[in-house]
């Protein structure tokens, strides 16, 4: 507990730019020595992709190469780095605080993407599962304004995810690519990737007018009906698309065009978040809470409850919309099967896992699952052991979630380390 304690007091005056700082230097250690020297001499085949879990859990024997590498490029490299540059990172830190708190924030994210970027980069697979897991970022935050926000449980998500990822599709390989079911291109290629937001558009639009499909049947009632309508919804997209031959049936759909590259899904991702922050923090998203609270107390405070709900229902179901577009584009194929009941399980894990009422919680939550998911995928079924196992101790234990109802205030993140340095 003391060595806890002093470790605690000698990195709590470090900034956010002081870890992006030890971040980066992990990554140019890895960038420029990892494979040719550091991995070499380690013994191991190549760099490992997620922190050496794969190669761990695939050749036990690998184990103590896998831990000094990471403690070699990784953990000694950020703590010293990170450590020692307090004095000017603290100093720079000062400078932004005179600015705008939104220019601080671009500036921080800015950072952060540069090395996130130069860190992927290093194989496609990093590239791959940064993209999925912001996708799901996009899911987690977009389900959480109606599981935890409007307090309801629905289970349309894969749905709306699907009319979204069918629905750009068409729009790219229709106007845009000489595909096999669609013929030629209507459009010049050249102008797919700057109306490539008109396509998520209109893919989030889809899934939007499809949630009124649930919620003006479900929302005249109470209790579990939502849950087993929304559950009905996602049925009857799966079984429509997987019966329509001009969508590619059960075959699916493929051939997509490359228009979600990382910094593509990562505004994207920004967006929502910014986006989904604002709705929820409006006097839209306090009377949804109210109505989740106590819907009689809300109703008579003249809040039109069932709007309320219909809108946060429409805009969480737009975002799964975007969510599924993005999605169609990274893997330039869909099939109906890639939006049934298994997806669902994995949207609601991520929800509950990470916490209700809590952006921060989704994307814990998206970030969580995913890599965990990633980095036991040797164990092959075991890890559909492992997963829910660590989930049903989070219910008993955090039964709202690792981080439930709280957010992070950017101006204290921001600028918290620097007041604590002046003794404020």
């Amino acid at each position: 507990m003391e060595f806890a304690r002093k470790f605690k007091n000698m990195f709590s005056t470090v900034p956010v730019l002081g870890w992006f700082l030890g971040f980066l230097a992990a990554v140019l250690i890895e960038y420029y020595w990892g494979y040719d020297y550091i991995s070499y001499y380690l013994g191991l085949p190549k760099i490992p992709v997620l922190f050496g879990a794969l190669i761990m859990l695939k050749e036990p024997l690998m184990i103590p190469g896998a831990i000094g590498y990471d403690l070699i490029v990784y953990v000694i490299p950020i703590l010293v780095v990170s450590r020692l540059s307090t004095f000017f990172t603290n100093s720079l830190a000062a400078g932004l605080e005179r600015l705008p708190l939104w220019l601080s924030a671009v500036i921080h994210l800015a950072a952060f993407y540069a090395i996130l970027h130069l860190w992927a980069g290093i194989n496609d697979y990093r590239v791959l599962i940064i993209k999925l897991t912001m996708i799901s970022i996009i899911l987690t935050v977009s389900i959480n304004v109606i599981n935890g926000y409007q307090g309801e449980f629905s289970c349309s998500h894969p749905g709306f995810m699907a009319l979204g990822a069918y629905v750009s599709s068409i729009f790219t390989l229709l106007l845009f690519t000489n595909d096999k079911i669609f013929g030629a291109a209507l459009l010049p290629p050249a102008l797919g990737p700057w109306l490539f937001p008109l396509a998520l558009l209109a893919g989030g639009a889809a899934a939007a007018l499809g949630s009124l499909a649930v919620a003006i049947p479900s929302f005249r009632t109470r209790g579990d009906y939502l849950a087993i309508i929304s559950l009905a919804f996602m049925f009857i997209v799966k079984s429509a698309v997987e019966n329509l031959q001009v969508l590619g049936g059960a075959r699916g759909m493929g051939g997509q065009p490359d228009y979600a590259p990382l910094p593509v899904i990562f505004c994207w991702t920004l967006l929502c978040i910014w986006i989904v922050h604002n709705f929820v923090s409006s006097i839209l998203g306090k009377a949804l809470n109210t109505v989740r609270d106590d819907e009689a107390a809300a109703e008579s405070m003249t809040i039109k409850t069932r709007k309320t709900k219909m809108s946060a229902f429409m805009f969480g179901a737009f975002w799964a919309g975007v969510a599924g577009g993005l999605f169609a584009h990274v893997l330039a194929y869909i099939n109906p099967g890639m939006f049934s009941i298994n997806r669902l399980a994995e949207i609601l894990a991520m929800v509950y896992f990470g916490g209700l009422n809590s952006i921060v919680g989704s994307i814990v939550g998206a970030v969580s699952i995913n890599v965990l998911g990633e980095a036991l995928r040797p164990l092959e079924l075991f890890k559909w052991i492992i997963i829910p196992l660590i989930l049903i101790f989070v219910m008993i234990f955090r039964p709202y979630g690792l981080i439930s109802f709280k957010e992070i205030d950017a101006g204290k993140l921001l600028r918290a380390k620097n007041k604590r340095e002046q003794g404020v």
